[in-house]
């Protein structure tokens, strides 16, 4: 019983370890995310006559940029290119369960996430004067489970990629879609057709925004409660689709091998 905490404890080091030293992604998985939460409110918050508000809207709409670069690309890429260099086969040698290095990547990719979505809100609060959150509890569960849920189906979504250099260009799409919803890039989200409206406000980054907005908005307890149901439920279902898709296509080793 012991084992398991040491067990995870090390693969989540070394999860952590090979992530700060990936020069390759960081730019896409940590700067640019960054870069835009903190600098398009910080824009808006100057150019905009609604200044702060303009900047609040703005930035919890990014938020779903860092979950989608962070979590989805990051875990996505990497466990792409270990499998391809057959680092995840032999992780399957030593004494760790499937169950183990799993946890211990997706752990480590949600700390890595949360950080940056709670440094980025201590950002724009100094830099573009946005509020910071009335409920810091509703901010920190919604960030800590949109972490785990965009870090898991980025588990699953390695299955569909044929190799390690295919990884980054097959999951860029999802961040552009990611922030085309939260309305991170604008107002072009009312610019597409109405059918499409739906799709997009039950991408799993949307229940993040509609939630974290929330936590900024007036409201009470119950009001809270209320905003957060359901975007519980669209979290709650998409973790669902993503470990039954990692336990029917999850592969540990490339075709090639």
């Amino acid at each position: 019983m012991g084992s398991t905490p040491m067990s995870l404890t090390a693969t989540y080091k070394l999860s952590a370890r090979l992530f700060w030293r990936d020069k390759g992604t960081l730019p896409a998985s940590v700067i640019t995310p960054l870069g835009l939460a903190i600098g398009m409110p910080t824009l808006m918050r100057n150019v905009t006559a609604g200044g702060v508000t303009a900047a609040a809207q703005m930035f919890v709409g990014t938020l779903a940029l860092i979950l989608s670069g962070t979590a989805f690309l990051n875990i996505t890429v990497a466990l792409t290119m270990r499998r391809d260099q057959l680092l995840l086969k032999r992780l399957r040698a030593t004494r760790l369960t499937n169950r183990q290095i799993l946890l211990g990547e997706v752990a480590n990719t949600v700390t890595q996430t949360v950080i940056l979505m709670i440094v980025s809100a201590v950002a724009v609060h100094l830099l573009a004067d946005v509020p910071l959150p009335r409920n810091p509890v509703l901010f920190a569960v919604f960030a800590v489970a949109g972490s785990a849920v965009m870090a898991t189906l980025g588990v699953a979504w390695t299955a569909a990629i044929p190799r390690g250099e295919l990884a980054a260009p097959m999951t860029l799409p999802f961040f552009f879609l990611a922030g085309l919803a939260s309305g991170a890039m604008g107002s072009i989200v009312d610019l597409l057709p109405p059918w499409l409206h739906p799709f997009l406000a039950a991408l799993p980054t949307s229940a993040v925004v509609d939630a974290v907005r929330a936590s900024y908005g007036p409201g009470t307890f119950g009001s809270d409660l209320a905003a957060a149901a359901v975007p519980a439920l669209v979290l709650a279902a998409w973790a669902g689709v993503a470990l039954l898709s990692i336990r029917r296509w999850f592969r540990w080793e490339s075709r090639k091998s």
